[in-house]
């Protein structure tokens, strides 16, 4: 977990920097910490590949169709 808290350090000094920073995650932790998300499913695989959600992290708790949101509201 130590590492998680540098790489969001890290990933923060680059946005303060006006850099746009893209990160492909499972990790909770980094997708409350996004700006914007986009979350492909509804699993993984074959059975993947639509975007089941996109907006804010605040947003995602809100959307049903979402297991990442199931995840973040638990």
């Amino acid at each position: 977990m130590s590492d998680i808290s540098h790489l969001l350090d890290m990933m923060n000094r680059l946005v303060d920097a006006g850099n746009t920073v893209i990160v492909i995650e499972h990790n909770l932790d980094i997708i409350k910490n996004a700006d914007w998300i986009i979350d492909m499913g509804p699993e993984g695989g074959n059975k993947g590949g639509r975007a089941m959600f996109e907006g804010t992290p605040r947003e995602l708790l809100g959307a049903e169709n979402s297991l990442t949101s199931r995840y973040l509201r638990s």
